[in-house]
């Protein structure tokens, strides 16, 4: 049986969407620019802001109702209904670890069913907090597990494949991969044989 591993944040869900117009735009009315110009992540070199200023507003997100109550990606919520059994599944996300028991909750109110792992890589971490793994990659090197990795981040894709890992990565407009979720979904119930 093959093993998945799904981002949690615009794979699973559609949070920099949500935090786009639930959170930057309005905390700042006057944006002019649209979710599609959105064409790197971080994004805050497009929206003019130093880096610090855009993690905050992202922070502050996160830890709100709106983003605890994220509705999952139909798409891929249906495609676990009907084939999600044919798998193992593992979600991994990265972000500050704060943000960690909300998302964690999120997955597994969600998705529990089938997703039985939860790893997180923490981002920005205290002085007090042991960094185990840097990125994703080197968490995947230590976890030793998995067969197809899903991602919205191409350095992500790269140190997966890196790995010996199938990827794949779904169109968002700061990747330059033109894969639909469908498509994405597709692949993946080839890749683990038709029943």
């Amino acid at each position: 049986m093959l093993t998945v591993i799904w981002d949690v944040d615009d794979i699973l869900n559609d949070l920099m969407y949500q935090w786009f117009f639930h959170g930057w735009r309005i905390e700042h009315p006057d944006c002019a620019l649209s979710y599609d110009e959105l064409t790197c992540n971080p994004p805050h070199t497009v929206l003019g802001v130093e880096r610090a200023e855009y993690l905050a507003s992202m922070d502050r997100f996160r830890q709100t109702e709106r983003a605890c109550k994220m509705t999952p990606n139909p798409e891929v919520l249906a495609w676990f209904r009907k084939q999600g059994y044919r798998c193992r599944h593992i979600a991994l996300t990265a972000r500050p670890l704060e943000t960690a028991p909300d998302v964690a909750w999120w997955v597994m109110h969600h998705f529990g069913a089938w997703i039985r792992c939860f790893g997180v890589v923490p981002t920005r971490t205290g002085t007090n907090t042991p960094v185990y793994d840097q990125s994703k990659g080197e968490f995947i090197a230590w976890l030793r597990r998995g067969d197809i990795f899903i991602d919205d981040s191409s350095e992500n894709i790269f140190q997966a494949a890196s790995l010996g890992l199938r990827t794949l990565q779904p169109a968002q407009p700061w990747n330059n991969s033109n894969l639909t979720m469908d498509e994405v979904l597709q692949q993946i119930s080839q890749m683990a044989g038709e029943p």
